[in-house]
């Protein structure tokens, strides 16, 4: 009993004899102490955003010459709305374009949800896009069957082929 009243007594006077720091409040949903944020200090000297676009300044001005009306262009649209026989049929498209690109949006972020996958498919792009500029972008005889290509394509979209 005397041996554990004097190492009793001992702790004590070893807790009282250390420097007492400060308690750290800590965070209720860890474990960690709060750590204020620090105080940030910027030396750096920016200049400023008239010295920097002096040449990219441009002038209202209060001529009413603007090349584009917005009346002309809406009455340009409903002139080709009323044009058009199957309206139902632009609608149609038209909302399935929206939902098209809402399921791909779900797509992309289910894919981005899995761990690894992102980083393969950046990967297949990054692999793609070289294959594309080597095959298309690089030389000139190349180049010139890419133009030829999106020509022949733009011609079938337009329906004059």
């Amino acid at each position: 009993m005397a041996t554990a009243y004097a190492a009793g007594a001992s702790s004590m006077v070893a807790a009282i004899s250390r420097p007492r720091l400060p308690s750290a409040s800590f965070h209720p949903r860890t474990s960690l102490p709060y750590l204020p944020p620090r105080p940030i200090s910027l030396s750096l000297k920016l200049p400023s955003d008239s010295n920097r676009f002096s040449s990219l300044q441009t002038k209202a001005s209060s001529d009413e010459s603007s090349p584009v009306d917005a009346g002309e262009i809406f009455s340009d649209l409903k002139e080709k709305w009323d044009a058009l026989e199957n309206k139902s049929t632009v609608l149609l498209y038209g909302g399935g374009a929206v939902v098209a690109v809402w399921l791909s949006s779900i797509i992309v972020s289910a894919i981005n949800s899995v761990p690894l996958l992102p980083k393969i498919m950046e990967l297949v792009g990054l692999g793609y896009t070289g294959w594309f500029v080597y095959r298309y972008l690089l030389f000139k005889s190349s180049r010139k069957e890419l133009a030829a290509d999106v020509e022949t394509l733009k011609k079938k979209i337009a329906g004059t082929e």
